[in-house]
């Protein structure tokens, strides 16, 4: 069982999840944790982390980081790092190359000291964001889909979690191979 860290008002709280051989660190932000309770248990958006890095048979044991965050703190790392305006509703940020993630006889074997996770890389996601596209009927996939914030964040978690395992959806024939999974892991 996992222990959540109890830090002094105004910073964030951490608390890692295991789920063999997944080690998922989830970091809420004061923002968030000023307004309303998350929608959604951090052990079920873990869950969804896990169930993405299962789907793509990621290098094991590892380590992934997921943020929960707000508008502001997106919209500042979407200009840093992409060079957009604006608020966006996940960043993910790979710390491997999409070949770590091939599976096969050719698969990649990514060394480390025994007993020591690999780390895959961190996702951001702006809970405010996700509540807004939820409940304007802007959500899912489409970006027409009204469901519940939590539904949306997982969406958004299951998202995250493949672009750090090598996916994107820049061409029409990767999109529609993510959307794909990310309609098998939801389902």
């Amino acid at each position: 069982m996992a222990v959540v860290a109890q830090r002094p008002s105004g910073l964030a709280v951490t608390r890692p999840i295991y789920i063999r051989p997944w080690r998922i660190d989830i970091d809420v932000r004061p923002a968030v944790l000023a307004g309303d309770r998350l929608p959604i248990a951090a052990a079920a958006l873990a869950r969804c982390v896990a169930a993405a890095l299962d789907a793509v048979a990621a290098p094991s044991p590892a380590s992934i980081g997921l943020i929960l965050s707000d508008d502001a703190e997106l919209a500042e790392l979407n200009a840093e790092h992409m060079g957009k305006d604006g608020p966006t509703d996940v960043l993910s940020f790979p710390l491997l190359p999409p070949e770590a993630f091939a599976t096969g006889a050719d698969s990649p074997v990514w060394p480390r000291p025994p007993g020591m996770r690999l780390h895959l890389g961190d996702m951001i996601v702006s809970v405010e964001r996700a509540r807004e596209q939820a409940e304007a009927g802007r959500g899912g996939q489409t970006g027409d889909v009204r469901w519940s914030v939590a539904d949306e964040l997982r969406l958004l978690v299951t998202h995250g979690t493949l672009h750090i395992c090598g996916l994107d959806h820049a061409e029409p024939d990767e999109e529609a191979a993510m959307r794909a999974m990310e309609r098998r892991l939801l389902a």
